[in-house]
């Protein structure tokens, strides 16, 4: 890993008997963009605001471009930006207004830059917030978050509210901050956004963390659907004994497999007979996102090593 912008270690905060979070321990990368995933209630707004020492730990340690937020908060908020998940803003002052305050506590601010944003994310700044939409008043957080040129861009559920437009502008920003090394905390529910712009992602489940891994090594080892068309009847029982194929569901002369890991064993067990068309789909984030909460949110999906199914 390069230079660790942020390093948790056994970071832990309890409300009272309540749980916060327990016991997190991971480092983000200088330039790295890093997705934090989990339910609602999983933790991720309360390790968002220890960062900023808005709430402090009740245990562990936190750094931060190597400073501690309990004594050196203010440094770390200079070098940072911020987009809360639930966004309050000042709705009698203009967009412009709003902007020109908090620039006014920031280092750096050029006026050019902040229009070059409004600009790009389609943004009146001269309308008084009370009149603007969720999604302009998104739009004012984006720009207040970017605007100082940050070293580091702490955003949670950063595209909520915006049209598919301004969502593909904003990853277009993300990439140019990408590549000037600033380092991204994104917090996310939109699984197709966090597999497209993160090179890593930690998930957390319940307070604790249950996965911190690259996407492709995470997709790698998820569970993927695979159907094979045969010149005759599905050859189930050939499949189905496989320790990589979890479930195999003949239907005429197509074989549906579910397998997780490598393909090897399945390709070559396919070479014994003759296949007439081949239909793949690899895991999405979401996928994965689902195996380790379920689809309604409960218990992760089952032990890999259980042994595989035939449907007849």
């Amino acid at each position: 890993m390069t230079n660790p912008i942020i390093e948790a270690s056994a970071l832990t905060k309890r409300y009272g008997s309540a749980r916060g979070v327990e016991d997190l321990s991971f480092e983000v990368g200088e330039g790295e963009v890093f997705g934090f995933l989990g339910p609602n209630g999983a933790g991720k707004t309360t390790t968002i605001r220890t960062m900023l020492d808005v709430i402090r730990p009740t245990s562990g340690t936190l750094r931060i471009f190597g400073l501690d937020p309990r004594t050196d908060g203010v440094r770390v908020r200079d070098r940072a930006g911020y987009l809360p998940g639930e966004l309050a803003l000042y709705e009698r002052l203009t967009g412009s207004d709003y902007v020109r305050t908090f620039a006014s506590l920031r280092h750096g601010v050029a006026w050019p830059y902040v229009e070059d944003l409004a600009d790009r994310l389609s943004l009146d700044l001269s309308r008084k917030i009370a009149d603007l939409s969720h999604g302009n008043k998104q739009k004012i957080g984006l720009v207040q978050a970017f605007m100082h040129r940050p070293d580091l861009l702490i955003l949670d559920e950063p595209t909520q509210g915006l049209d598919p437009l301004v969502q593909q502008t904003f990853y277009a920003l993300l990439e140019q901050q990408r590549e000037r090394g600033v380092t991204v905390f994104l917090s996310s529910h939109v699984m197709p956004e966090v597999e497209r712009v993160c090179d890593r992602v930690a998930i957390v489940r319940e307070g604790r963390l249950v996965a911190v891994e690259d996407i492709g090594e995470l997709k790698a080892r998820a569970r993927r659907r695979l159907d094979l068309h045969f010149d005759g009847p599905a050859p189930t029982e050939a499949f189905a004994r496989l320790p990589s194929v979890r479930r195999a569901e003949p239907n005429g002369d197509a074989l549906m497999l579910t397998v997780e890991g490598p393909l090897d064993a399945v390709i070559k067990e396919a070479a014994r007979f003759t296949v007439v068309n081949v239909e793949t789909r690899e895991p999405s984030l979401e996928d994965l996102f689902l195996a380790y909460f379920g689809a309604d949110g409960g218990p992760p999906a089952s032990d890999p090593s259980s042994r595989s199914e035939t449907t007849s």
